[in-house]
Parts: structure tokens; C-alpha cells; sequence
């Protein structure tokens, strides 16, 4: 727990929105908002590794509250990686310029599960807490901080394929001929996010995403049998703890478990742009907030076609219970002043929606 209160919150309009509660503008934030695309980023990394800079409290305090000098976002979100926790867990992660992450011994097979350490992360995993109080002190109250973790199929996947697939067919592949091995590492995985989740609530994080980057290779009936009971322990476990706390969920690719995860324990459901807002809205109605779902790729646009696309999302989410946001995160190659321009549109476009 922190040693000092933290800051009163002045922008709490995230919050709001989370909870379906009435809010002046529609509040925005962009999935890797504090990264690659900021010069200052760069700056701060020179001489550390990626995983060095995740371990430093002050240079992740630093680099994610950069995205907020810079913008009138709504939210930071806390800079580090879903991939801590297979690290806790006793893989080694290597972040390989030009590749990503790199898992140099995966998991073979069964028999490798016993590689897998049980672990506190408290101890662990003790400089993203760390991170997160320091943060939290840092942005003074100016906005919501958001922690974040990786779902357990999305880690698992990760854990066998040894770095980032388009198919996942390794682990896809555990799924049907090692059922109960898999269960077994998803459960382990499970009870390590929660724990984890829990101790950053604790450290001052005030909004959880768990991102399950590839649920979208999963069939319907896989993703319904094997990631979303894992996601919906999270959200129980999370909501039954800290119920204060807003909770989302991102399982792009998944867009058939929209009503699956619209009835879970999650606040919000965020979308990647190949989702139909209007098709969203229809089957999760009022019970959520949403969240998305611009293509990242327009930020690539000239400033006029931003707004514009903009305006077509607004119009199309709506003007209640929605969080703007990207449909996947922020690309190296993003201008800086071109996600000023997403930002600034969605609050003068919403603004003028509501006020209408």
C-alpha cells in the first residue's frame, strides 16, 4: 500500500464513462500511448534495454507520463509489458529489435510445465508497484493511471510460441491434444493475474485492462471453453475485492464473444476497428461502456480526414457509455502532432454532440 494519501483526482471523466455515468465529452487515451512514436521515449530508453527500463520505477514514471504533457488525454497507463509475468514465472524474455518479444526456450510440452515457478509478486514482480505508486504521485492528480495485464490464453500463447504468431498453432494445438495440461497452465497463469492485477490496485492503479491480443485466433467454442472462463474469474475475483476499481477487457479478434463478455464482471468492452460500433452497440446495449475503435492506420491521414473519421465513430458509438480510443495501439511510425489531432477532435466533437 502507499505510505502517503495520493492526490485528489481532478479528470476523472475515464471513470465516469467506465462506470455509464453522464460526462461532458466522450474521455479518450490511446492503447501505447507512451512509447516508440515520441521522441522523448527514445530519449529516456537510450542506454537501457526495454526490460531495464520496465525495472527502473523512475524511468517508467517518466516515460508514462510523457504522453500526458503532451496531449489532454484522459488516462496514463502505466508503461510496461503483459510479458512480466511469464518472466516471474521463470521464462526468460528477451525484446529483440526489429522482432518483438522472443521467448528463446518456449514450452515443448507438457513435461516442460515443470520449468514454471510459482512465485510472489509482490516480490517478483515488485518494481511495477513500484512504478505505479511513484506514477500515481507523479501525475499529481491530473488523471486517472491505468494498469494493465496480459489474459492467460494471450500469455499462454505467447509461452508456447515462443514469441509473437499470426496462428498460434503451437498453442492452439495444446489445446486439442493436451487439454488437461493446458487447463492446468491456464488456471496457473490465472491465479498469477489476479494476484498481480490485485497488487497494482493496491499500488494506486484505478482502471485494469487485460488485453487478450490473441483471442482472435481462437474458435468461438475454444475461446468459450478455455479464455473466457479465465477472464470472467479475473473480473469476479477483481470486482468482489475492488469493486470501486473499473474493469475492461480487450479480446481483439473475438467478435463473437461480445455478448459473452458484456455479461461477465467487466465495465468495459473494448473493440479493434474491424468491429461494427453500430453492430456492437446492438448486442451489448446499455450493459457496458465501449471503447475503440479507431484504426490506427488513420493516424496516417492528413489532420481533416482524422476528423472526419472521428466524427463517423462518434456518431456511430454514441454519445453515452463510451471511451474513445484506438482499435489497436499507437505505431512507431505515428506522428506525434497526428495523435494530437485524434485527441483534441474527439473532445471538441463530442463536446458539440452532447451540448446538441
Amino acid at each position: 500500500m502507499a505510505s502517503k494519501p495520493f492526490p485528489v483526482l481532478e479528470n476523472d471523466l475515464l471513470l465516469r464513462a467506465a462506470r455509464g455515468e453522464e460526462v461532458p465529452h466522450t474521455p479518450v487515451w490511446m492503447m501505447r500511448q507512451a512509447g516508440r512514436y515520441l521522441p522523448e521515449y527514445h530519449t529516456v530508453r537510450e542506454g537501457h534495454t526495454f526490460f531495464e527500463t520496465c525495472r527502473s520505477p523512475d524511468l517508467v514514471t517518466e516515460i508514462t507520463i510523457q504522453p500526458t504533457r503532451r496531449f489532454p488525454i484522459d488516462a496514463a497507463i502505466i508503461f510496461s509489458d503483459i510479458l512480466v509475468i511469464p518472466q516471474a514465472m521463470g521464462l526468460e524474455v528477451q525484446m529483440v529489435p526489429g522482432r518483438g518479444p522472443v521467448l528463446p526456450e518456449p514450452l515443448a510440452g507438457p513435461a516442460d510445465l515443470k520449468r514454471l515457478i510459482k512465485t510472489d509478486v509482490s516480490e517478483s514482480l515488485h518494481y511495477v508497484f513500484e512504478a505505479i505508486t511513484q506514477t500515481r504521485h507523479a501525475l499529481d492528480g491530473r488523471v486517472p493511471l491505468i494498469g494493465f495485464a496480459g489474459a492467460p490464453w494471450t500469455l499462454m500463447a505467447y509461452m508456447i510460441e515462443g514469441g509473437g504468431s499470426k496462428s498460434c498453432d503451437k498453442a492452439r494445438a495444446w489445446l486439442f491434444a493436451e487439454p488437461g495440461p493446458s487447463q492446468k497452465l491456464l488456471d496457473d497463469i490465472t491465479e498469477m493475474v489476479i494476484a498481480y492485477l490485485s497488487r497494482q490496485i493496491e499500488a494506486g492503479a484505478q482502471f485494469i485492462q487485460i488485453f487478450d491480443s490473441w483471442a482472435g485466433v481462437l474458435a468461438p467454442e475454444q475461446f468459450a471453453r478455455y479464455s473466457l472462463p479465465t477472464l470472467r474469474r479475473i473480473a469476479a475475483a477483481l470486482r468482489s475485492d475492488y469493486p470501486e476499481i473499473p474493469l475492461a477487457v480487450f479480446a481483439r479478434g473475438a467478435h463473437y464473444a461480445l455478448e459473452d463478455l458484456a455479461d461477465s464482471a467487466f465495465d468495459v468492452v473494448s473493440i479493434d476497428w474491424t468491429v461494427d460500433p453500430v453492430a456492437a452497440r446492438r448486442i451489448v446495449g446499455d450493459r457496458v461502456t465501449l471503447q475503440g475503435n479507431l484504426d490506427p492506420a488513420t493516424l496516417f491521414a492528413s489532420p481533416d480526414v482524422i476528423r472526419r473519421a472521428v466524427r463517423s465513430m462518434i456518431d456511430a458509438f454514441g454519445a453515452n457509455r463510451y471511451i474513445a480510443n484506438l482499435g489497436h495501439g499507437m505505431l512507431p511510425a505515428h506522428r506525434p502532432e497526428h495523435a494530437g489531432v485524434f485527441v483534441d477532435a474527439v473532445h471538441e466533437i463530442s463536446s458539440t454532440t452532447k451540448a446538441a
